[in-house]
């Protein structure tokens, strides 16, 4: 959907009848679904409601069956917004620092907004691109929320945010030939988002998590965001009373954050009997060497955050494997031992190896009962294989 006329059809009682009634349709059922409709329903909303069930079905995984369901989407809106497990901790967080009250700059199809009318916070929604703005509007009445959320279209570089408690700016961080890693060419740019952040109590801008640290803003608390171990979002915060150039790493659902601490690299020294994979969020918020003080380890090399130790400890920042064998890069050892092993079921995880996992697993051929995991990787600067198991 990306125009007015589509969204207006499907918010009509017809409109809303046939969405109920494509809701569940398999894409490989769509052309026989809507030969079917059409002998009774004009072509154009037949295609606009199959085409809304086709991105609801894509924004359960984002938003829930319950909420996506209800809402409405567009293509961009889909990709671009936010996992609503994210948007509700960070307006949680939000509401914990006493904000009443946000100008969410750059709204999209609300998403955000949601979240923090859903924390009991006042919104003002404001995006300059009309159908967005339309289904922004859809979607905060479709779920009850009106009366907390006011959605504008204009552009958020004019809006005056006086009188709000907090700013939040989420800019557009894809272009034409896809996403944008220069903060200064996000739509607003960061450095206008960073000025906009200083005309308010308090502020979070949204950003990409590769963001590189120098460039983050030496006033700003930086917050990286992960969701069941994928890594989500940056997110900038300005007014929290937290020391200006803070760092944190906040792991969902739980929320877990870890926060900097000013703690030197740790040592390389020899693998151990576990490794630990610090979660995303803790290697980009650089934040290794807290998790390595935590479990009383150190690194397999100076350039790769894989943690060594020789007890076992519970972390929720690291998962931890048991290992059971070291070797030089080898593919004929390697296959050997697990043919030994009787290993057929293989996880190959990698970092400063140039070998592509599914490349390893096709040359040693995996087969029988067991299982293993292989990390490829160096070790003292030497490429090196680490086998293994997860801990509990």
């Amino acid at each position: 959907m990306n125009d007015l006329a589509s969204l207006s059809s499907l918010r009509t009682p017809e409109g809303r009848a046939l969405l109920d009634a494509v809701r569940d349709t398999d894409p490989a059922e769509e052309l026989a679904v809507a030969t079917r409709l059409r002998r009774e329903h004009p072509a154009e909303l037949v295609s606009a409601a199959l085409g809304q069930a086709r991105l609801r079905q894509r924004a359960v995984a984002k938003f829930g069956a319950a909420d996506a369901g209800r809402m409405f989407f567009t293509p961009n809106g889909v990709e671009q917004s936010t996992r609503a497990s994210v948007a509700t901790y960070r307006a949680g967080r939000m509401k914990e620092l006493g904000v009443g009250s946000v100008a969410d700059l750059c709204c999209g199809i609300g998403g955000d907004a949601i979240a923090l009318a859903r924390a009991g916070i006042r919104v003002l929604a404001v995006d300059r691109d009309p159908v967005t703005v339309a289904v922004a509007r859809a979607n905060v009445e479709a779920l009850g929320l009106a009366g907390l959320v006011e959605v504008h279209e204009a552009d958020v570089m004019g809006v005056d945010t006086t009188g709000y408690d907090a700013v939040f700016v989420d800019p557009a961080r894809r272009g034409g030939r896809g996403r944008i890693f220069d903060p200064e060419a996000y739509s607003p740019p960061l450095s206008w988002a960073v000025e906009a952040a200083g005309k308010a109590p308090r502020a979070a801008l949204k950003i990409a998590p590769g963001i590189p640290h120098e460039a983050i803003p030496e006033d700003a608390e930086a917050e990286w965001i992960s969701d069941s171990g994928d890594v989500k979002e940056a997110v900038l915060w300005f007014g929290t009373g937290i020391a200006p150039g803070a760092v944190r790493a906040t792991l969902l659902p739980g929320p877990r954050s870890l926060l900097s601490s000013g703690l030197p690299d740790p040592e390389v020294r020899p693998v151990g009997r576990y490794l630990y994979e610090p979660d995303g969020a803790v290697i980009r918020a650089h934040l290794v060497a807290e998790v390595a003080q935590q479990l009383d380890g150190g690194l397999v090399d100076a350039t790769i955050a894989y943690v060594t130790a020789d007890e076992p400890r519970a972390t929720p920042y690291a998962t931890a494997y048991e290992i059971t064998d070291q070797l030089p890069f080898n593919v004929k050892k390697l296959k050997a031992l697990l043919r030994e092993r009787e290993v057929g079921i293989l996880t190959v995880k990698k970092r400063g190896s140039a070998v592509e996992p599914e490349e390893l697993r096709k040359k040693v051929k995996p087969q029988g009962p067991n299982s293993a995991t292989v990390f490829l990787t160096r070790v003292a600067g030497a490429p090196t294989m680490l086998v293994g198991h997860p801990l509990g």
